[in-house]
Order: C-alpha cells, then structure tokens, then sequence
C-alpha cells in the first residue's frame, strides 16, 4: 500500500526545529506517512528564490495536504504575506482555530472549548483596492465580502458544529455600523441559520463579543466570522488558555487542507531548543482528524496534556526549564 504524502513546509526562525519534533511524534504514533518538503518565505529569499517558490506550488498541489511551520514575511514594499498568498492561491476559505485548556498551564481559565472559523480569503485581507496618495497624506483599502463566500464559510462553520456535536453557533459582525459588508455577512449567517434547527443561533457584534470573551468565555461555542475580525478574535481566543504556544490552525479549501502553528517564526530563539511545539503538534492532530486518522489524533492530543500537565519537561513559555527535544520526548512517551 503507498504512503500518504505530506507536504511539509518548515519554514524559517523557529520552524524547522518543531517541524522536525512533529515528524518525530507522527513517526511515533505509525502514521506512514511519505514527507515532500519545500522551502518558502524568508528561506526561499535567503537562496535567491522567490518567496513561494514553483516546487513548492508543485509540491503543494501533489499531495493537498500540508503542515507549515511560521513563516517570516520580510517587511518592506514588494512583498505579500506568504500565507494569505497560499490561502487564496488554493482557494482555502476556512480558516479553523480551535482552543481548549490544558490542564497545567499559566492560563486564567479552565473551562475553555471554543472553535473560531474565520473566512479566510475575503474582507479587509483580500489586498484590493489599497492605495497611497502621492504625498502620504491619504491611504485606502477596499473591504469586499461575496454572498457566495460567506454561505460557504458560514454553511462549513455549522457542519462542523453539527458534526463535533456542538451545541451553539455565534455569528459576530459590526452590521450596526458597517451595514454592506458585515450586513451582508450576517443575513447569510440568518439564512444557513435555519437549515439547522438543532444548534442554538447567536448574533453579537464583534466589540461586544471581545468583552464577553474576557468575562464570561465559557458562553461560547463555535464562534463564525469574517477575516480581519476572526484574525483578532481567535488570537484572543488563544490567550484565554495561555498564549498562541498552545494554538493550532487549519486552513481548509474543497480539495486541499493547510495545517500549521499561528504563532511566529521566533528568530531569536531559533536553532537554541527552547521552543515549544505544542501549536505544532495540536496542528498535526487536526491534520490526521482531516486524514480520518481520529484515534491517532486523540492519542496524541492526550499524550500533549499528559506531558504539560506532568511539567517537569515544559519549555520556558510555559514556566518550566524544559527544551524542545526534551518535551517532544515526553509527548512520544506519553502515547
């Protein structure tokens, strides 16, 4: 029987090193899987390649699925943020950010289950009609939000309620004030709304929602969202159960699936073994839910509370004097 293949993007700064701890515990855990990696963003740059090299694009396109490690989009004029490029490159319009809390971890909360499907490819990050007036002194952007779009997004956010058995879908907008687009947005979530009788519905408007996810987080669900807000609501999100450290991403089209860890590329600390891999890892038991793999998945979200909570091998992020190395052992012993 052939070998699933996985293509894997490391990435740059602190990537390489939880990429390599995540085929550790994949190996671990006898996936099988065939590993087809590609360099893009800085490192690609650094070689004199462009930011998402051409066997990249290959790469991606052979396999549909993908675990990216952060990648550092060089600042300056000229160049476009690698991941928002491969959102829209393979059309992946559902940006997932689960959170849940860990049992020993530095967080505020312990209660906290909450999923962010955010749209991924529309709204203020779709990069249209950004302008800079000759002197400087006027800038521009342009907000576009499709019916088509938003039903989809909106449609995959209470499927996946329905299918993990949750019990309540929050759609949050500015509709009182941006009326066209986060309008238009909230009638689709109305609509889809209907179709699924058995979830409870809520509407909140996005400032509103950001004080209820500070006092009272155990309210939400799954929360349903346009981009720039989602791109800010899921990073709260990931602060109620102690820091992006411990948040995955999924970046889901029709016939691809992107994995990754949310936070940055942490240069600084890079190459030195002190970076956590939990983001990574978390990732990783998403993409083998989305390969059907469920019990492997399980297996080593268990295995990662299992380590954090023993917490004699955590990374300094989580107060502990651990290293990479030294956690990504304790994970794969815990399986």
């Amino acid at each position: 029987m052939a070998k699933r293949g996985i293509t894997v993007l490391p990435g740059d700064g602190i990537g390489p090193d939880i990429v390599a701890s995540t085929r550790r515990v994949l190996d671990a855990l006898g996936c099988g899987f065939e590993y087809d990696y590609a360099d893009v963003g800085l490192t690609a740059l650094e070689q004199g390649r462009p930011l998402i090299p051409d066997e990249a694009l290959d790469l991606i396109k052979k396999n549909r699925v993908v675990l990216k490690g952060p990648i550092t989009t060089p600042v300056g004029e000229g160049f476009t943020s690698v991941n928002v490029t491969l959102r829209k490159q393979f059309a992946l319009y559902a940006n997932v950010r689960p959170v849940l809390s860990i049992p020993g971890t530095r967080a505020r909360y312990e209660d906290v289950d909450i999923i962010t499907v955010r749209e991924n490819t529309e709204g203020m990050y779709s990069g249209e009609g950004q302008t800079l007036s000759e002197d400087g002194g006027r800038a521009e952007a342009r907000s576009v939000i499709t019916r088509e779009e938003s039903l989809r997004l909106i449609r995959f956010a209470f499927d996946t309620a329905s299918r993990l058995g949750r019990n309540k879908v929050t759609v949050v907008h500015k509709a009182n004030i941006m009326k066209t687009t986060s309008g238009l947005f909230l009638r689709c979530a109305r609509e889809v709304a209907q179709d699924y009788p058995q979830l409870a519905f809520e509407e909140m408007i996005v400032d509103a929602c950001c004080m209820n996810l500070v006092m009272d987080p155990g309210r939400f669900d799954v929360i349903v969202t346009t981009n720039l807000f989602g791109d800010i609501l899921s990073d709260l999100c990931a602060g109620l159960v102690g820091g992006l450290g411990l948040a995955p991403g999924a970046n889901i089209g029709d016939d691809m699936a992107l994995f990754e860890a949310v936070h940055g590329s942490a240069p600084d600390i890079a190459g030195k073994d002190v970076a956590n891999p939990t983001a990574i890892f978390l990732a990783a038991a998403l993409m083998l839910d989305h390969l059907d793999m469920h019990d492997r998945a399980q297996r080593l979200r268990t295995a990662i509370r299992k380590a954090i909570l023993n917490g004699d091998r955590v990374t300094p992020d989580l107060g502990g004097y651990g290293t990479t190395t030294g956690f990504t052992d304790a994970v794969i012993e815990k399986l």
